[in-house]
């Protein structure tokens, strides 16, 4: 399944931060296009560790594209996940430079989405520059459940997530507004501070409805 090719209007879901075999059991019912796990951040409360990951790894369904989410990790460690075939995608969400990103290029061949703050047009501005496959724009600190101003992303041609805030009650605006060529959500589909198998449902449903009306 190579990703670059698909730029069709379908728009894809993507549910971030799972820990749990019983997350892994809830998405592979939903069927979300990817799916994310946040790596060797113990400051996250969805911290997994590299073992955990392979772990949890092994159960997840094959056409779930997994993905990892690093902050300011050392180059290798998304390069050898993304190597081993243990993640598909690599999302940076610290400060990343373009240096960086050239780097981890050089030694790997997947796709790296990099994951922008969005306060000002200027942000916007700067993650369109980006040099990654994918990039991602959110509010800032992720998984807090709340959404930047829609009114700075401009029309934009390349291939991005939208992230921050996203849940079944604004999924549909978010969409048809911005037309986003995936969506990202963690926190909308948890309870009591754990993803909710019925909440992940809800939202993959509801991406596949909305889909099925553009």
């Amino acid at each position: 399944m190579n990703e670059r090719k698909h730029m069709t209007a379908r728009t894809r879901i993507k549910i971030c931060g799972l820990t749990r075999p019983e997350d892994i059991q809830a998405v592979n019912e939903a069927k979300p296009d990817f799916c994310g796990f946040i790596v060797e951040f113990p400051k996250s409360r969805r911290n997994v560790t590299v073992d955990q990951l392979r772990k949890l790894r092994e159960k997840l369904d094959e056409n779930i594209l997994p993905a990892g989410v690093f902050v300011n990790a050392p180059v290798e460690l998304p390069a050898q996940l993304l190597n081993e075939g243990t993640i598909a995608l690599a999302q940076l969400h610290g400060q990343e430079d373009e240096e960086y990103i050239t780097r981890l290029k050089g030694m790997t061949d997947q796709l790296l989405i990099k994951a922008f703050s969005i306060k000002t047009e200027e942000d916007v501005e700067q993650a369109l520059r980006s040099g990654a496959d994918y990039i991602l724009l959110d509010q800032g600190a992720g998984g807090t459940g709340e959404t930047f101003d829609w009114n700075l992303v401009p029309s934009i041609k390349r291939p991005w997530f939208l992230a921050g805030g996203l849940g079944c009650d604004n999924l549909e605006s978010a969409i048809h507004l911005l037309h986003p060529w995936a969506v990202d959500l963690s926190s909308s589909v948890e309870t009591d501070g754990h993803k909710d198998p019925d909440k992940i449902l809800k939202a993959v449903q509801a991406v596949r409805n909305i889909e099925e009306e553009i």
